[in-house]
């Protein structure tokens, strides 16, 4: 089977195309188009400007990425159809509809989240061997606008466990850079400068930590660091490393203390970490610490596939059309599919 799926959802246009079948998961092409160096300057993604910048790269994309080969040996389109910003998903949508219609090929949507959940597929081979070995597994999804922990029990089969209350997790790095004129995307360069800081030097508070529940909040998180450097008034290169640091270990130390808490009362198989933050190393390396004591299988994508891509896309349709899970339009069905902005991955 092979898989065209494209992807606009936020400020990255993306085209892929992948083919599967029995224990194989095959990347054939792989195209991404990023506008982080245009939107730097507003200091965050502006919807407009985003929608325009879709509209002028998506059909060269499309064209580059199938050569002379086009649609010949596609069998099914995929798109990503939410949540995101509804004039960037409009643009990808739009020409995915009109590819697969005029192709006669049938389209399936998907949601942008679950396809972060397969990027764990793409980056590992054992999980596209023995799935079934693994589930069900607890998947940690932190992103700029989402932070849930979701008890994956099988292909398809969700259950939510827990959320973000306020913030999510790569938004309050974005407004703790935004707070000390760091630069745009916060959460890489915060990321970065934590790694040379004392992330003891600021006693910062862990909200919700011990809650007896799954649900996160980090807006005091945020509101304590924006008081703490108030106080300081001015402050050095270290005193910055030093924020980043303590900031970033409050973080990780309320995710990854409610992930394995969430482990031993699911009675899980597998702990899975996606979402744009999943590049995060000092996630990674406390999650997979924390795992090996629990001698607990523990899969995270690759870099490439961590920010927004169809890659992921691709392999989230794969495995819902393989399973009898996808929505599949065909005919003029299709130009029923609206955008979901709000689209939640667990109802």
């Amino acid at each position: 089977m092979k898989v065209l799926a494209i992807e606009s959802s936020c400020d990255e246009t993306a085209v892929a195309k992948i083919e599967g079948g029995g224990d194989s998961l095959i990347l054939e092409k792989n195209a991404i188009y990023s506008q982080i160096d245009i939107h730097k300057k507003y200091g965050g993604v502006v919807p407009e400007v985003a929608a325009r910048k879709h509209l002028e790269t998506i059909i060269p994309l499309v064209d580059d990425t199938l050569g002379k080969d086009k649609l010949k040996d596609v069998d099914y389109l995929a798109v990503t159809s939410g949540p995101g910003l509804i004039t960037s998903l409009l643009l990808g949508m739009t020409v995915a509809k009109t590819l697969a219609y005029i192709n006669k090929l049938p389209l399936v949507p998907i949601n942008h989240m679950e396809g972060h959940v397969y990027s764990n597929w793409l980056s590992n081979d054992e999980l596209v061997k023995n799935s079934q070995k693994y589930f069900p597994s607890l998947v940690l999804i932190v992103s700029g606008g989402h932070t849930e922990l979701v008890l994956m029990k099988g292909h398809g089969d969700y259950q939510l466990i827990g959320q973000t209350l306020d913030d999510a997790v790569g938004e309050a790095y974005d407004k703790v850079a935004k707070m000390m004129n760091l630069g745009y995307p916060g959460g890489p360069i915060v990321s970065r400068l934590a790694e040379e800081g004392d992330d003891k030097a600021y006693k910062l508070p862990r909200p919700m930590m011990d809650k007896d529940n799954y649900d996160f909040s980090l807006a005091g998180l945020k509101t304590a660091v924006l008081y703490t450097l108030e106080k300081k008034k001015n402050i050095n290169k270290k005193d910055v490393k030093d924020v980043c640091a303590s900031f970033q270990t409050a973080v990780t130390d309320v995710l990854v203390h409610k992930t394995i808490r969430a482990v031993g009362e699911f009675g899980v198989k597998s702990i899975m970490l996606a979402g744009g933050v999943a590049a995060n190393s000092n996630l990674k390396s406390r999650l997979s610490v924390e795992a090996k004591k629990l001698d607990m299988p523990f899969f995270f994508p690759e870099i490439k596939y961590t920010g927004d891509n169809a890659a992921m896309i691709a392999a989230a349709a794969y495995y819902k059309i393989q399973n009898k899970q996808a929505d599949i339009l065909q005919g003029k069905e299709i130009f029923n599919l609206q955008p979901k902005s709000n689209w939640q991955l667990v109802k």
